[in-house]
């Protein structure tokens, strides 16, 4: 008896309920019963916050998302800068060794007032050590990155151990010259040199570059990148 009143009575609810929804006019939603305005209203509210999530919460979870995956690179960015940060003191320390190391080198490079005094210092080496200059000539100026290189023909004549001593002399100088091409040559069977070799050999010295130069090859390289 309660299970048949019980059906009648939700059959009864269902049949109220779904009257509510009939004949509604779309033009006069002020005159809905409840229900459908409840319901009208849940369905805004459900529209509502899942055109907002599709146009503000995911571009929020896209960014979350890609700031979750820079997290590694961040933590060992962070390993790196800490390990630093302690070894702070002694990176200062090589940092300063390294600054007066350069300074040595630069010094060992004549700048362009010094060059003739240079070319004075090889000429004397050589005449030092009793040879005889038949040729001295510097040529053409080579400009590189950092730096410029002077080329050097040189030949002379003398005796085997005087040649070894005039070249171990060069390499001695308190600035950079380098031998290249070393050609050291007999002399000619009907001339009297008494004993007398040849040497032809291309003398190389470098010198900085002036603050004009280095601001000529910063024209020159920004040119070029330019043009690429």
């Amino acid at each position: 008896m309660a299970t048949s009143l019980s059906k009648i009575d939700l059959n009864v609810w269902f049949a109220g309920v779904s009257s509510q929804f009939e004949g509604l006019d779309p033009k006069e939603p002020g005159q809905w019963p409840l229900l459908p305005k409840l319901a009208t209203a849940l369905f805004v509210m459900a529209l509502t916050v899942g055109a907002g999530y599709v146009l503000v919460l995911s571009d929020v979870q896209t960014a979350l998302d890609a700031e979750r995956d820079r997290e590694p690179q961040l933590r060992a960015d962070y390993q790196t800068k800490l390990t630093q940060a302690i070894n702070l003191p002694e990176l200062r320390k090589q940092k300063s060794q390294v600054e007066e190391y350069v300074t040595q080198l630069e010094k060992q490079l004549p700048g362009k007032a010094d060059i003739d005094s240079l070319l004075s210092d090889i000429s004397s080496a050589g005449v030092g050590r009793g040879l005889q200059f038949e040729l001295f000539r510097p040529g053409q100026v080579l400009i590189k990155d950092y730096y410029a290189e002077l080329p050097i023909a040189v030949k002379v004549s003398g005796r085997y151990h005087d040649i070894g001593a005039f070249a171990a002399d060069v390499s001695n100088l308190s600035r950079i010259v380098t031998l290249h091409n070393l050609i050291v040559l007999n002399p000619p069977a009907n001339k009297d040199t008494s004993g007398a070799l040849t040497m032809e050999a291309t003398a190389r010295t470098y010198r900085y570059l002036d603050a004009t130069e280095v601001a000529e090859q910063r024209k020159a390289a920004a040119k070029a990148g330019v043009k690429k």
